[in-house]
């Protein structure tokens, strides 16, 4: 196994496939808490339909994506012309990315990789919205509005449950973003890990993305079902964009496979809801059993996975290579995700016998009651990022998309202590990304609600504002040594950073609704100042080219772009054991 190791050491924002580590070692015994994958589902049963009908599967074409489509779209109860599906939801981000992301895209970091790396790989700027360690990395949608509004984004997306740190937002609350985003090009919501959320009856908002121009619903099958290699999902949005998407898709882009498995569906209903009230259990009792580890923070999650803060002293790919070699467990390490860093793990909720596995291993590794010793501590700087992390979060830090162009203004400026214009001043090394600290020019409501666009001023719908409650802190255990103080951030320009608000609570009590509390009227947003170095001509851009001063994949990487990167109810007769429209609705 120590060769395996090297196969974390690429450039890329994931982890190595089950199938490159099997061919680097044995794979016996090898437990998975890196994938995010429902281990209760299929069940043994439909493994064996799978495995007796194998000739024929990869034999023979599959049925049109026409035909798969609308026997999903008869299972979920939603109407073919509002779904595409797609060899993976990876293959509709880009096509999403390609058709209807003209020049820029907001999304909050961390956050799932394709959405950092798609859109700047073909040119785009993406303005990304740092979700604080402090907060609980909880994403607050007034903030997020605000922010959108000074950067001038024409798309945004929002992952919910998000991607590695499982926070969660009530369907009220994205509901009252999507309307008030409604000038945007478009707005994406993430639903790929939704079914595993227990906090709310009815959380997707798919019904919502059907009635609204601009909003896409993204969902996952290989996550809920336990089939990643199958790649199928699927995107819910108003006919027209859920066409636009389908008419660039070729006919056969699902496989034999995904047929097979979605017409087979509407007899095992029942199995598939007891999985994911398993998994529910599971995250309870697993986030119990990792809080009793000295040091170690586990944030609260909606997910199948918890997002985990290592104890000081302890490096994330120092422990991720030990849980590997010395106890064949495979852990995420969250390194090279923009916005994280290697003192965090992303760990795939499992059953418990492999959970006190995995309590074991950390306990002799994190804390040297093996024959090794403790974890190597962190380097001197405290960044604790791994390999390439440290440069590209540096590069967000200080520029937050405005690119290479914006390092070198500041580096002119540099000797008379200035910056670039409009861009926030470079914080120590290894800070990470500024929090927003300055008032921003967007105007909003007397109460603080969140900014209305400015295209629909009349008839706008009367909603009251979010109510912030008080963030819940997430479980931590003391720690045996001191904490070390971060440096403290210089503060970032008054002119494009919002005013920080109170941090509503990661999952709030839905607001009750009331004509009588008029949401604030709609007003023009005023765009934040472009440098005059980075202003480019308007309209789309070509792709390649970074989208007014925007950044490339390869100046992300450091590269130059011309050598390569170096080493990211149903019908029928099951319908009463299903849930309702895309998975939601039943009360466990």
């Amino acid at each position: 196994m120590a060769d395996v190791t090297s196969l974390f050491r690429s450039n890329a924002a994931h982890s190595p496939s089950m199938a490159a580590l099997a061919r680097e070692s044995d794979g016996a015994g090898l437990v998975d808490f890196c994938i995010p994958c429902n281990p209760y589902f299929p069940t043994p049963a439909m493994f064996e339909d799978m495995a007796a009908r194998l000739r024929d599967i990869i034999t023979y074409y599959p049925s049109s994506a026409d035909t798969i489509t609308a026997e999903l779209c008869d299972l979920l109860q939603l109407p073919p012309q509002c779904v595409a599906m797609g060899n993976g939801s990876t293959e509709l981000i880009t096509w999403i990315d390609h058709l209807l992301v003209r020049e820029s895209l907001a999304v909050p970091v961390p956050t799932f990789g394709r959405w950092t790396d798609q859109p700047m790989e073909t040119g785009k700027r993406v303005d990304m919205f740092p979700l604080q360690e402090s907060g609980g990395f909880a994403l607050d949608l007034a903030q997020y509005a605000e922010f959108i509004r000074a950067r001038g984004t024409k798309v945004a997306v929002i992952c919910n449950p998000n991607n590695p740190d499982g926070g969660f937002l009530h369907k009220h609350a994205l509901v009252q973003f999507m309307d008030a985003m409604a000038d945007l090009d478009l707005v994406v919501i993430d639903e790929s890990f939704l079914e595993f959320a227990d906090t709310e009856v009815e959380p997707s908002v798919v019904q919502e993305a059907m009635l609204r121009p601009n909003v896409i619903v993204l969902r996952s099958l290989g996550k809920n079902f336990g089939l990643h290699g199958i790649r199928f999902g699927y995107l819910v949005a108003n006919p027209s964009l859920a066409g636009r998407i389908r008419s660039m898709l070729p006919k056969w882009n699902l496989n034999s496979f995904a047929e097979h498995v979605v017409f087979m569906l509407k007899e095992h209903g029942a199995e598939y809801q007891q999985s994911l009230h398993q998994v529910r259990r599971d995250r309870m009792d697993m986030s119990g059993q990792l809080s009793s580890l000295p040091g170690l923070t586990v944030y609260p999650s909606q997910g199948n996975f918890l997002f985990v803060r290592l104890p000081v002293g302890a490096e994330g790919t120092v422990v991720r290579d030990r849980m590997l070699t010395e106890h064949r467990l495979l852990v995420r390490e969250c390194g090279n995700k923009i916005g994280s860093s290697s003192r965090f793990l992303r760990l795939v909720v499992r059953p418990q016998v492999d959970v006190r596995r995995l309590v074991s291993g950390l306990e002799q590794v994190l804390y040297g009651t093996s024959r090794r010793g403790a974890a190597v501590p962190e380097q001197a700087t405290g960044t604790g990022y791994s390999s390439g992390t440290a440069a590209i979060d540096r590069l967000v830090s200080e520029t937050n998309g405005a690119g290479t162009q914006g390092l070198a203004a500041q580096a002119i400026g540099a000797g008379a202590g200035a910056h670039a214009p409009g861009l926030p001043a470079a914080p120590a090394a290894g800070i990470g990304m500024p929090l927003p600290a300055a008032p921003s020019p967007v105007p909003v409501g007397a109460d603080g609600g969140m900014p209305m666009p400015a295209a629909s001023s009349q008839g706008a719908q009367q909603m009251p504002p979010p109510v912030p409650q008080q963030m819940p802190q997430p479980v931590q255990q003391p720690v045996q040594q001191p904490m070390q103080q971060p440096p403290v951030p210089q503060q970032p320009d008054p002119q494009l950073m919002p005013h920080p608000l109170a941090a509503p609570a990661r999952v709030p009590a839905p607001a009750p609704m009331s004509a009588a509390a008029p949401y604030p009227p709609p007003q023009a947003p005023a765009p934040a100042p472009v440098p005059a170095q980075m202003q480019m001509p308007t309209g789309p851009t070509p792709p390649g080219v970074p989208a007014r001063g925007g950044l490339t994949a390869a100046q992300v990487r450091g590269t130059d772009g011309l050598s390569p990167a170096p080493a990211g109810g149903w019908s029928g007769g099951q319908a009463q054991n299903w849930p309702e429209a895309a998975g939601m609705g039943q009360v466990f």
